[in-house]
């Protein structure tokens, strides 16, 4: 199997799964294209987190809703959090309203959609092998685009 194009977010897990897979593969020279648009969903007010804590603050209930819903969001930073994206130089080129607060998986489809029209698509269309490399939400919102499935289905 080789490739002749890779994508992937900007943040390290998926930059450093890349480098390696890359690497183990014989195909460090490939063209690699780095974009915040497959960065993992922003779990806003959660970002950074323990899952267990977070159940036991605000409940499984809600914590599962929040997880697994297709539009709801969670709590929302401020834009004075530490954890606020806008502070990153990784996004130093994006316009404030392009960084997210919080996100729902619609809105992580959203974000990723044109990346995925604009760039991924017609170098699928050129006949080049692509590899994408992302994250668990970000993938399940491009699968959930592909395979046209039911935003209900994904609360189970």
């Amino acid at each position: 199997m080789t490739f002749d194009i890779a994508f992937t977010s900007v943040l390290k897990k998926a930059t450093k799964t890349l480098d390696f897979v890359l690497k183990e593969m014989g195909l460090t020279n490939i063209p690699v294209k780095k974009t915040w648009r497959l960065n993992e969903r922003h779990y806003g007010a959660l970002q950074g987190l323990n899952k267990s804590e977070t159940a036991k603050r605000y409940g499984e209930e809600q914590v599962f809703l929040w997880r697994r819903s297709y539009e709801v969001r969670p709590p929302a930073l401020k834009e004075t959090d530490a954890r606020y994206p806008g502070k990153d130089p990784l996004y130093k080129n994006l316009k404030k309203e392009e960084i997210p607060l919080t996100e729902s998986l619609k809105d992580t489809e959203m974000r990723l959609l044109p990346y995925w029209k604009t760039e991924i698509v017609p170098a699928i269309k050129s006949d080049k092998k692509v590899l994408i490399v992302a994250h668990g939400n970000s993938l399940r919102a491009l699968v959930r685009y592909l395979d046209n499935i039911s935003p209900q289905k994904y609360r189970n």
